[in-house]
């Protein structure tokens, strides 16, 4: 059993940080039960994700002893299986977001670990592409994706650009559980690691040949008089983030230049103050931008989170805007990439896409459509990129045309092995381009789709478990699925109960349960692998919208019940 009181009084006798020391002494002099027990209940988890938390002192927060860690552990690894390895470092908008570069860049360099640093916020995709460029034996970005402003993370890359394995995940986490985050984390002055060259600064040329990869990602077949004909208009927000620059240099040089940026989340800025949560799945998040929309009257609205791994988009829809789901962006995306790719004579039959075990059933009448071959992955784009990792080892990275997952995530190049929002703002606005020619605009060319496919809707529910409680309530929830599976969901027969931890259909294993109902519906029940949450995926399909928005109520009342 972890005694908190006495990690906090080595924490207090042993930090330097003046801000964190205050707040540690701040706990002890209130003796604040509840504070002091979630600071240090837990070490901080490294997974496949790397850390991710809120800002603050302990061992379950993100500050410089955490990262410090975190970084010793991911050195030590490097060392034992690199020779003279190399690490590319980037940063999003968020709080903290330099100091942590800094003290990364600094121990790696200590270690004997060149650091190359892009010296401005950038994107996720871009340091997936700058570790795969400068051919860097690792990456790590510091971001936190959309969540709220308190929290702050440390994703962690292979060489393929890919978030790191399960493995080296394992083995970094050992490293770092032989690690005292105050005697044990080499480390040397910043300038002094930028003077004696083992932090390199990332220059503008790895930039504009990543923008450059992006613009070959273009589908698109129209003419520029077509395009003449039907000049899209568009009002974008960064939501405070790294999107802008990127975002509007790729479509500035596609042509695309009628963009009004939403001026209040124009500049970076980590405390997100006019998006409390700053994720373009939720309404909140893009109302100012709806608000502008009403006056500019654009096409579209487009939203890219933080770090512009993912995109959001509205689009006006009689008296007011509809936002586009992440699921249904990934289907009208493919759907339009296989109609471009067939339009140039492409054969699509040797084709793949892949999604995940939680995304859009309709992806499948899309293959059965076209004829391209379908994957299916466990939830994290990290999976997605493996797989054209394979591709691409197999020689055949060319058969990969699309990868997107439920939560807004986006990949149509081999260029990075990550979710990319400049990649996938690009395709979204030519699509745009596309089907204005034909009168109609993206949530008019979905309504399209359903009619022609059916109307195949999803639902994600999020359910909070905060604090030492809260994580073992999401473990009980998960052992009495398992234990004692419904037989009954929504008034439907479940047919087939999928347990993940036993790898289902050859994946690898996954805190994952399944509920297979009667007519083609499912449940998918999946604790979060960075917030303390569990998620529950809703799959319905009806013969029109309404028959389907029923039956995924019926769905979500139950679900809501079992993880109660």
């Amino acid at each position: 059993m972890v005694d908190v009181y006495e990690l906090l009084d080595t924490w207090i006798a042993n930090v330097k940080d003046e801000e964190l020391l205050a707040e540690l002494k701040n706990m002890k002099d209130t003796g604040d039960e509840a504070a002091i027990t979630d600071a240090f209940f837990q070490d901080l988890a490294f997974g496949t994700a790397g850390l991710r938390g809120t800002l603050g002192a302990g061992t379950n927060r993100m500050n410089i002893y955490t990262v410090g860690r975190a970084t010793q552990g991911f050195a030590n690894y490097l060392n034992a299986t690199f020779e003279n390895p190399t690490v590319a470092i980037a940063r999003d908008s968020r709080n903290k977001g330099e100091l942590f570069v800094k003290t990364t860049a600094s121990i790696l360099a200590a270690n004997g670990v060149t650091a190359y640093v892009y010296p401005k916020i950038s994107p996720v995709p871009t340091l997936s592409w700058a570790t795969r460029y400068l051919k860097c034996s690792g990456g790590i970005c510091m971001t936190a994706s959309h969540n709220p402003a308190a929290y702050n993370g440390y994703k962690a890359y292979g060489p393929d650009g890919c978030q790191i394995t399960s493995e080296a995940a394992d083995a970094i986490s050992a490293a770092m559980e032989a690690t005292n985050p105050f005697t044990d984390v080499k480390t040397m002055d910043f300038d002094e690691a930028v003077a004696q060259g083992l932090v390199k600064w990332i220059d503008d040329e790895v930039l504009d040949a990543y923008y450059d990869a992006v613009l070959k990602c273009s589908v698109s077949t129209l003419t520029e008089e077509q395009v003449a004909q039907a000049p899209l208009k568009l009002v974008y927000t960064p939501l405070n983030g790294t999107g802008l620059i990127p975002v509007t240099t790729v479509l500035n040089k596609a042509g695309i230049t009628d963009i009004t940026i939403v001026p209040e989340q124009k500049d970076p800025d980590g405390d997100f103050p006019t998006c409390p949560y700053p994720n373009p799945e939720i309404r909140e998040a893009m109302q100012k931008g709806i608000d502008l929309c009403e006056e500019v009257h654009p096409d579209l609205l487009l939203a890219t989170d933080p770090d512009a791994d993912r995109v959001g988009v509205a689009c006006k829809d009689g008296d007011d805007y509809t936002l586009l789901t992440g699921n249904e962006m990934g289907v009208l995306l493919l759907d339009y990439i296989c109609k471009m790719r067939a339009e140039r004579g492409e054969d699509l039959s040797r084709k793949v896409a892949v999604t995940t075990i939680v995304s859009s059933s309709m992806v499948d009448a899309l293959a059965a459509e076209y004829g391209f071959e379908l994957r299916r992955c466990l939830t994290g784009f990290k999976y997605i990129g493996d797989i054209i990792t394979s591709l691409s080892d197999a020689g055949e990275v060319d058969r990969f045309i699309f990868g997107f997952e439920e939560s807004y995530g986006y990949l149509s190049g081999d260029h990075v092995r990550d979710k990319d929002a400049v990649n996938a703002s690009l395709l979204i606005c030519q699509m745009a381009q596309y089907y204005k020619l034909q009168g109609i605009n993206l949530v008019q060319a979905m309504r399209a789709l359903y009619e022609k496919h059916g109307y195949y809707h999803n639902k994600t529910i999020s359910l909070s478990y905060p604090g030492a409680d809260g994580a073992a309530k999401m473990a009980n929830i998960m052992a009495t699925l398992r234990e004692s599976a419904p037989t009954e969901i929504a008034g439907s027969k479940v047919e087939a109960v999928l347990d993940y931890n036993e790898h289902v259909n050859g994946l690898p294993k996954a805190n994952v349960i399944e509920f297979d109902l009667e007519g083609g519906n499912k449940a998918i029940v999946r604790p979060s692998g960075t917030e303390p949450k569990i998620k529950l995926y809703i799959f319905a399909k009806g013969a029109d919208a309404a028959e389907a928005d029923a039956l995924m109520e019926k769905i979500e009342e139950d679900g809501r019940k079992l993880l109660s």
